[in-house]
C-alpha cells in the first residue's frame, strides 16, 4: 500500500475482489479472508493511495446463499462504492471444490440477484464516473475508438475509458481532456 501511494508511476486503480460481502460465503467459497478482514485493507487503501479506483468481482447464487446473505454483498457494494464491477451468476467449474456441491440456488433466484446487484454497482459506477465531469485528466492514448475511427480512446490512471477528438494524436500519447459527460 505504501508503495503503491508513495510513487506517481504506479497507477491508482486497485482490483479488489470480494466474491462476497458475507463471511459464511466466502468460507464456503474457500476465500482466506472475511468481510471485516476485506474492509480494512480496502479502507486502508482507501486512506493511503491518492484518487485510487477500485474494481471488483462478485458471484451470487453461490451454493447455499441464502437472501440475508446476498443482502450483506449488497452492503459491501453501498459501502465501497465501487468503480467497476465484474459481477457473476455462479457456476461449476469443473476441478474446482465448488463443483462437487449440490448447486441448490434456483436459477430465477440467481437471475434477480444478479439484475438487483447490478442496479447497485452501476449506480455508484456512475457516480464516480460523473465526479469527472468538467475536469481536466491525464489519458493515456490507446487508439482510435473502436466504434468510430475519428475519435481516439485510452484510459485515465484510474483506468476509466475516454473517447475523444484532437489532432497529431498518436497511441502511447498522455494527453489532457476535458471530460464532458459521462457514461
Amino acid at each position: 500500500i505504501d508503495i503503491i501511494a508513495k510513487y506517481d508511476n504506479i497507477m491508482p486503480f486497485i482490483h479488489l475482489p470480494v466474491q462476497s460481502g458475507n463471511d459464511a460465503m466466502l468460507k464456503i467459497m474457500g476465500r482466506r479472508y472475511t468481510s471485516e478482514q476485506y474492509m480494512t485493507l480496502f479502507n486502508k487503501l482507501k486512506a493511503k493511495v491518492k484518487n485510487a479506483a477500485f474494481s471488483t468481482d462478485i458471484i451470487v447464487g453461490f451454493p447455499n446463499e441464502t437472501e440475508e446473505q446476498f443482502e450483506d454483498t449488497l452492503k459491501s457494494v453501498d459501502a465501497c462504492q465501487f468503480d467497476n464491477s465484474f459481477t457473476l451468476i455462479y457456476s461449476p467449474r469443473v476441478g474446482t471444490p465448488a463443483a462437487a456441491m449440490e448447486d441448490n440456488v434456483a436459477m430465477e433466484d440467481k437471475e434477480r440477484r444478479l439484475q438487483t446487484l447490478m442496479k447497485h454497482t452501476n449506480h455508484w459506477a456512475k457516480v464516480k464516473n460523473e465526479a469527472y465531469e468538467g475536469q481536466i485528466v491525464e489519458v493515456l492514448v490507446d487508439g482510435p475508438s473502436k466504434k468510430n475511427p475519428n475519435v481516439f480512446s485510452g484510459y485515465t490512471p484510474q483506468n476509466k475509458l475516454v473517447n475523444f477528438t484532437g489532432e497529431n494524436i498518436h497511441c502511447g500519447d498522455i494527453v489532457k481532456v476535458e471530460i464532458i459527460e459521462a457514461k
